[in-house]
């Protein structure tokens, strides 16, 4: 189908973008990456009056170190961060997600911003933001402010960005000489996951000293598996050991029930991928 009828804004600044999105009021649509975006459009699902693309703000891009933290535009596209040595030496969670997602021309396309502002909770890289402690910068006309992904994300389909506000960037804290590993389950290589972990842990002379696990598609939005991380903390990396905390893994989820899954089958899975994600990561 052919999309509703729209203006198109193309800023060359933050300041632009904030303003373009204040003056096109709720009708107005962020285009990012645009693979969640353009489809919905061809549907008809959605009729903004105004599309704004990001594509030409050169600050939103890149990836670079900032003492302790890797920072990461929010138009940085998924091919940049697979392949970026960064990323594979301090936040190598986050690359190992994003690897998973959809094919190639999805991930020269996509954005992390856009994923993350977007929200689906069957999405890919919710959780390793969610898991690592990442903080998201956002934009608007009072300044900038910065939220802890845990209050980031608030419902299905919904984010702590507030009306002309945008995401710019996204601050990990490093990881370096941790193991990690994402862990996913879904019917076809391209497909969202049914059920998804990832996870980080550090391991100290064979005895793991700290854990990050989190959980996609298990809620309605992603959602850190702390009871997995405390029952991991001061245990041996051992088979037995990391699957009995596994067990842990549904504890505070809701998972949904759909075509793909009923919320049991997603509950067997979360506690058969999170012992796999984090027995891969302990090595």
């Amino acid at each position: 189908m052919i999309p509703s009828k729209f203006d198109y804004v193309k800023p060359a600044s933050v300041a632009e973008a904030v303003q373009a999105l204040a003056d096109g009021g709720d009708d107005a649509k962020i285009l990012a990456g645009g693979q969640s975006l353009i489809p919905v459009l061809r549907l008809r699902l959605a009729a903004p009056s105004v599309i704004i693309d990001l594509g030409g703000i050169a600050e939103l891009r890149g990836i670079r170190e900032d003492g302790d933290q890797i920072v990461i535009g929010a138009m940085t596209p998924y091919h940049d961060i697979v392949r970026d040595d960064l990323v594979k030496q301090h936040v190598a969670l986050l690359g190992q997600a994003t690897e998973t997602v959809a094919d190639n021309q999805v991930r020269h396309r996509g954005t992390l911003g856009g994923s993350l502002a977007h929200a689906d909770p069957a999405g890919d890289l919710g959780a390793p933001t969610l898991a690592l402690d990442a903080q998201l910068v956002i934009a608007g006309a009072s300044g900038t402010r910065t939220v802890s992904a845990a209050e980031f994300f608030v419902d299905y389909f919904t984010t702590a960005i507030g009306e002309a506000e945008i995401l710019t960037e996204i601050r990990f804290p490093k990881y370096t000489g941790w193991g990690s590993h994402y862990e996913k389950f879904n019917r076809t290589a391209q497909a969202w996951s049914m059920c998804a972990v990832a996870a980080a842990v550090k391991v100290d002379g064979g005895t793991i000293s700290e854990a990050r696990v989190g959980l996609t598609n298990m809620g309605t939005t992603p959602i850190r598996a702390t009871g997995v991380e405390q029952a991991l903390v001061g245990q041996p990396a051992t088979a037995d050991a990391i699957r009995a905390a596994a067990e842990h893994a549904t504890e505070g989820t809701s998972a949904p029930s759909d075509a793909d899954a009923a919320a049991d089958y997603r509950e067997h899975l979360a506690k058969v991928l999170t012992g796999r994600a984090v027995l891969t990561a302990a090595g």
